[in-house]
């Protein structure tokens, strides 16, 4: 289902999308208003889902090191969630003796923030929202969020703001990300008072499972029969699901906390990943079959999730829901949603964000707090 500006003719804000993936980013701005103008994504099979989900009105970008700046549109808001890569940082005394660039130029080339940082010093957006794993501030013993933050507060002069959230709190899913704000013009935002909720209290899997009793549409081929199963190619092999056991009692026995996740509609699932198509391993569903006798009960393999409920578990779709649409093979639809955002996660960051983008809930501009003098 195409999401689409509730006004596109005079929106309330233009944004870009970069390192776009399958939209996350963008679901959590565009409903306020905003006007996508611009999309950047390599990946040939996260472009299809792209398009088959978004009225874009422009051609999908590809690879973002390959783009000149001044072939991306002005715009209010840049979103990017960028990959992590290694920086190598050399000393600023040495590029100075040899006359080279320092700075991001230097200790981010080769990696694709980079871009991000290019992007945002030819443009001067009023903000910017990044996204990135958790562990990038820990990443290389803190030096790769150094130069980061660095980068974007003294060189490029935006004033910078962080916090890393849970989604468990909107979707059954442990899944941490570090969230990264800034604005070019001072403000007086924080993160203090953005309200997250208790994610101990949050959603259980069986609000994203196939309930398997007829009061869903079957969904081919994630559904079938009359009953909407799961489909039984989502059920481990008894090769892979002896193998998943064994692998995880040898490394029980070394003290290592290795093994797979089975969960059940009662619990929370572990962080869905691109690895997930290779053996399901973090997340799998418990079977259970009254059709067995009571010995046997409890026995029989766990299955995968189906790209549909990895949908719901992600926020593409909501509970019980299945609109978004997955125009890919299951291999890409893993991929593709083990790599996005928890959209819940990112509506609530772009309600908390949008007044300071100069914006009302009903999309109507308002005078941006951005404006306002940082200090007294």
């Amino acid at each position: 289902m195409s999401i689409e500006p509730r006004n596109p003719s005079h929106p309330a804000f233009r944004f870009i999308d970069l390192f776009a993936g399958i939209g996350g980013m963008r679901r959590g701005f565009e409903p306020l208003g905003g006007k996508c103008v611009f999309t950047s994504e390599w990946n040939k099979y996260a472009q299809l889902t792209y398009k088959a989900n978004y009225d874009c009105g422009h051609e999908i970008a590809g690879d973002i090191t390959q783009i000149p700046v001044d072939k991306i549109p002005p715009h209010d808001l840049l979103l990017a969630g960028f990959p992590c890569q290694p920086f190598s940082i050399a000393g600023v005394s040495k590029k100075n003796a040899l006359k080279q660039p320092h700075g991001f130029r230097c200790e981010a080339q080769g990696t694709l923030f980079f871009d991000v940082a290019r992007i945002i010093e030819a443009h001067r957006p009023h903000a910017f929202l990044l996204e990135n794993v958790k562990n990038l501030v820990n990443h290389d013993k803190g030096r790769t969020f150094r130069v980061i933050h660095r980068a974007l507060t003294e060189e490029l002069g935006y004033q910078v703001h962080s916090k890393v959230v849970d989604a468990r709190s909107w979707v059954p899913q442990h899944r941490e990300r570090i969230f990264i704000v800034g604005f070019r013009d001072p403000n007086w935002f924080t993160f203090d008072d953005f309200v997250v909720p208790n994610p101990l209290k949050g959603p259980r899997l069986k609000a994203i499972l196939h309930p398997e009793d007829g009061s869903e549409p079957a969904e081919s081929p994630y559904t079938l029969g009359p009953k909407a199963k799961v489909a039984d190619k989502y059920t481990l092999s008894n090769h892979l699901w002896d193998y998943l056991q064994q692998y995880a009692e040898k490394h029980r026995a070394a003290g290592n906390g290795f093994g797979f996740g089975l969960v059940g509609p009662e619990d929370s699932s572990r962080t869905l990943s691109a690895r997930y198509y290779k053996d399901g391993s973090e997340i799998l569903v418990k079977r259970f079959s009254r059709r067995l006798r009571a010995e046997q009960r409890g026995r029989q393999n766990p299955r995968r999730l189906t790209p549909r409920e990895c949908a719901r578990l992600m926020g593409f779709d909501k509970p019980g829901e299945s609109r978004f649409v997955i125009p890919v093979s299951d291999t890409q639809a893993y991929k593709q949603f083990g790599n996005a955002v928890a959209v819940p996660c990112v509506e609530a960051l772009a309600r908390y964000i949008a007044p300071w983008l100069g914006i009302e809930e009903d999309g109507d501009r308002v005078l941006p707090p951005m404006r306002l003098p940082l200090f007294g």
